[in-house]
């Protein structure tokens, strides 16, 4: 069995058709259907079932067609290694990340890597959900959360940069409401809950684990508020609004903290494990184009450059009675 071979069963099965999967392939018609029948008498195993409005895959020819996603993505991986030794670095990239961090950084860094080397090209798709990154084809991910426990041992993880998610609201919130002193003041705020659909393992949304600068132990702050939303561009809106305190990635907020529309209240505390990692399916030999992406993220992420500008804390105050 060699490369068309998988080719051919892959173009099969994506089309439903062995005239579709022709078409795919540019070849006649009646070139894949002796293939494919040669393919299935050398095997001694009915790959398709054929019918007159369909052809789809039998047992076995599922198998096979789930193998060979793997083994021409080999193919390719060996040709492109082979290319980057000889010439400049080439070959497509295809990655996930989440749409905030994606979008305000991820992207201006990607843009920045393919424009010093031309001939990658880079697909960034953004999603809330973290991939099952080998079996949809993602070369990687750039996630704020390590690697899920049952994924340790199939990916590896390289971290980024360090992230941490601190308490903000707007003056006018805390001109009417106080400044929280402690954490258990809290509870008689009002909080704006960001309900994230990738959070961190056994995330409760209505409590929020804080850490005091210099301390290893993590507390669990029971919070509460009418306003809560799958949306953290939305819950930041609420809280630059006046509605509320929210806690939030200081790379999402970093332009209004440095201008005072946020200040952040409880400046010592902050929430661990929201650091942002490289997260990929296990290779034995990673292509060079990727290697190079990973350096590039690293440096361009190490010294956190939404931490760059002073960012100014809230004073105390009087709490006021509502």
């Amino acid at each position: 069995m060699d490369r068309a071979d998988l080719e051919l069963v892959m173009a099969v099965r994506q089309q439903g058709s062995l005239v579709l999967a022709a078409r795919t392939l540019r070849i006649a018609p009646s070139a894949v259907t002796k293939r494919l029948a040669a393919l299935e008498a050398r095997l001694g195993l009915r790959l398709f079932q054929r019918t007159t409005r369909r052809v789809s895959p039998t047992p076995e020819g599922e198998t096979l067609c789930d193998r060979a996603v793997h083994l021409l993505r080999a193919f390719d991986e060996v040709e492109a290694e082979l290319r980057e030794r000889q010439t400049e670095p080439a070959g497509p990239i295809r990655l996930a990340a989440t749409f905030g961090f994606g979008r305000l950084w991820v992207g201006p860094a990607l843009a920045a890597f393919q424009a010093r080397h031309p001939g990658i090209q880079v697909q960034l798709q953004l999603t809330e959900q973290l991939p099952d990154l080998a079996v949809e084809g993602f070369d990687g991910a750039i996630w704020l959360w390590n690697a899920p426990s049952e994924r340790a041992s199939e990916w590896v993880a390289r971290r980024l940069a360090s992230n941490q998610r601190v308490l903000v609201a707007a003056q006018r919130y805390l001109d009417l409401h106080g400044t929280p002193r402690t954490l258990q003041d809290l509870a008689a705020h009002i909080c704006l809950v960001v309900r994230e659909n990738g959070g961190g393992p056994g995330q409760r949304f209505d409590h929020w684990r804080l850490r005091r600068a210099g301390e290893a132990q993590v507390k669990h702050v029971p919070v509460s508020g009418p306003l809560s939303s799958n949306s953290g561009e939305l819950v930041r809106d609420w809280c630059l609004a006046g509605h509320g305190i929210m806690l939030r990635s200081l790379w999402d907020i970093a332009p209004q903290l440095a201008s005072g529309n946020l200040v952040r209240v409880l400046p010592s505390y902050a929430m661990p494990e929201a650091d942002v990692h490289w997260l990929a399916p296990y290779r034995p030999q990673t292509p060079r184009r990727i290697r190079l992406l990973v350096d590039f993220l690293a440096e361009s992420f190490r010294k956190e450059p939404w931490k760059r500008v002073s960012v100014p804390s809230a004073p105390p105050a009087p709490r006021r009675t509502r």
